[in-house]
């Protein structure tokens, strides 16, 4: 096994290259719709599919997002929304936001969505500041009515110790003050499964922090054959000079 730390940007980077070659995504991107909705994590999802398909010159990670956290006494730059990214039958159709379209996604269509936590079960929830639920409700008709397929692009910064539908149920309570919650039945994707889809090799998490930069950084493990552990080390060092996020 090699060692490896990865930051939480580069983990961010990671795991837009494994959504772009994620099968799923691919296959959607020939023919069906997709949803990337805007978030820090899908911004670089975002770049990397975009940069696969050729269209991503017109593109800014920057002001990709709704919700945004900064530290205590630090506001965020304001930046009009620029809309999600929706790519049909391999275009992109600048400008739309996801409420625009949902009605018309169908079975074999994927929305992507990033989360704000995901338990041990490899569920993820989503925090709310929205009084009528956000963007995550609106595609819940599409999800759950018309089985189009979810994924959680999230990184390991997120993970929390409880299932998320108990912290959900407690934040959700009447006489809570501060976002709410709702549990995503969607698939989760971490830096890990970035790690193994794009080398084969298998990463696992074995500690995590750090300063100057490296706080909330990932230690992985990395177990595999001589050329997987090798092709794995080699994606992380690729990312190594990633700066930190900026939204």
């Amino acid at each position: 096994m090699k060692q490896v730390n990865v930051t939480v940007a580069m983990g961010k980077r990671l795991i837009g290259k494994g959504m772009a070659v994620h099968p799923d995504i691919t296959r959607v991107l020939t023919s069906g719709t997709l949803v990337i909705i805007a978030g820090t994590t899908n911004g670089y999802v975002a770049e990397e599919i975009l940069a696969s398909q050729g269209i991503d010159s017109e593109f800014s990670r920057v002001g990709f997002r709704r919700g945004l956290k900064v530290p205590p006494r630090m506001e965020a730059p304001e930046i009009p929304f620029p809309g999600d990214v929706v790519i049909r039958d391999g275009a992109w159709q600048k400008g739309i936001a996801v409420a625009q379209v949902t009605e018309q996604l169908r079975a074999g269509d994927v929305v992507l969505k990033g989360a704000n936590a995901f338990d041990r079960r490899g569920q993820a929830a989503v925090q709310i500041g929205s009084d009528v639920g956000g963007t995550i409700l609106s595609v819940m008709p599409a999800v759950v009515g018309r089985r189009v397929k979810l994924i959680v692009p999230v990184g390991l910064e997120k993970r929390v110790f409880e299932d998320v539908d108990l912290v959900a149920k407690r934040i959700n309570a009447p006489g809570t003050s501060g976002p709410r919650m709702f549990p995503m039945p969607g698939q989760v994707f971490t830096e890990l499964d970035a790690i193994e889809l794009l080398t084969g090799a298998k990463a696992s998490l074995l500690a995590a922090g750090g300063v100057y930069g490296a706080e909330g950084s990932s230690w992985l493990g990395i177990d595999g054959t001589t050329d997987q552990v090798r092709s794995a080390i080699d994606l992380v060092e690729s990312v190594s000079d990633e700066p930190p996020c900026e939204a």
